[in-house]
């Protein structure tokens, strides 16, 4: 077995010095030009606390807005993959009508601020859309398992509808970049491909479920791993229609302790905490999907 070798240089050193250098400097200044008192010991009691009444330690604050942040990530890029993947296979589809609907939404999506979105679909889907649907009602009128189940897996009946909203204002937002990722997925698979699937009798559908797709989700997995992360960083946007995320507990907390550096500090560790084994796992799941796509290709040409 052949082991990697790994050598620092004395630009690796360089660059390393320089920014503890640059992290010093800034902690100086931070102490001296903003007389700022630190105050550390405080910060771990609203990431979690003892419950007395219960016996027994419970997320506080900041992990809360932080298990919202994950919901709302996963449920926005599940649903923005379901749109981005239909919207991005109507972009290459020989309808005209398909790809002018799939073109508009594209092109709406990605010259309107996010903010802008986020409260057209608010004041649209929370305020008009879902109580017509009467789904907060309905989950009010649920029995107490449902209402548990709902509130981990969505949000506390009282805040339901907020919820739903920035899921889907999330979803329509990164499914529009999302159907980009697919569109070239599918286009960057050589003609070649093609053209060998259709000489071997498959139909059109054949070609691209046997063929195409494999090939093009092995290609767009490493830039849709940089959307999911660019939406876990995107649901911060979120706060500003008071859903209890990671970010709006963290502008919370500072109104409440003025403690400014040490919040914000402790949030981006907690977003850290999320994206950088996000892109680790794909990266993984990436190398063995390659592996398997490589192998799997090669017993169907030569079965013929």
């Amino acid at each position: 077995m052949r082991y990697r070798k790994y050598l620092i240089s004395r630009l690796d050193i360089f660059i390393a010095l320089l920014l503890i250098a640059a992290v010093l400097y800034i902690g100086y200044r931070i102490n001296v030009g903003l007389h700022y008192k630190w105050n550390w010991k405080i910060i771990p009691q609203y990431l979690f606390r003892y419950d007395a009444e219960n016996e027994k330690w419970v997320a506080n604050l900041l992990m809360q807005g932080l298990f919202t942040t994950i919901r709302l990530s996963a449920w926005g890029t599940v649903l923005a993959m379901f749109i981005g993947t239909v919207m991005g296979l109507c972009r290459i589809s020989q309808s005209l009508f398909k790809r002018l609907v799939s073109g508009t939404y594209v092109e709406l999506m990605r010259n309107i601020p996010p903010l802008v979105l986020i409260f057209i679909f608010y004041f649209f889907v929370s305020e008009q859309f879902l109580p017509v649907l009467g789904v907060e009602e309905f989950v009010r009128n649920s029995s107490w398992p449902v209402q548990w189940v709902m509130a981990v897996l969505f949000a506390p009946p009282t805040l339901l509808n907020e919820f739903l909203s920035a899921t889907v204002t999330l979803a329509v937002f990164e499914g529009a970049y999302i159907t980009e990722i697919v569109r070239a997925g599918i286009q960057s698979v050589e003609k070649g491909q093609w053209e060998a699937a259709c000489a071997m009798g498959l139909s059109k559908w054949q070609q691209m479920r046997y063929v195409v797709l494999p090939q093009a989700f092995g290609r767009v997995l490493p830039p849709l791993t940089g959307q999911f992360i660019s939406t876990i960083k995107d649901s911060a946007i979120v706060s500003v229609i008071s859903i209890q995320e990671l970010t709006f507990q963290g502008m919370e907390l500072i109104s409440a302790t003025y403690l400014t550096f040490e919040i914000w500090i402790t949030v981006a560790l907690l977003y850290l905490m999320l994206t950088l084994p996000c892109s680790m796992i794909v990266g993984r799941i990436e190398t063995y999907v390659n592996r398997f796509l490589s192998v799997g290709l090669h017993d169907f040409v030569r079965r013929g």
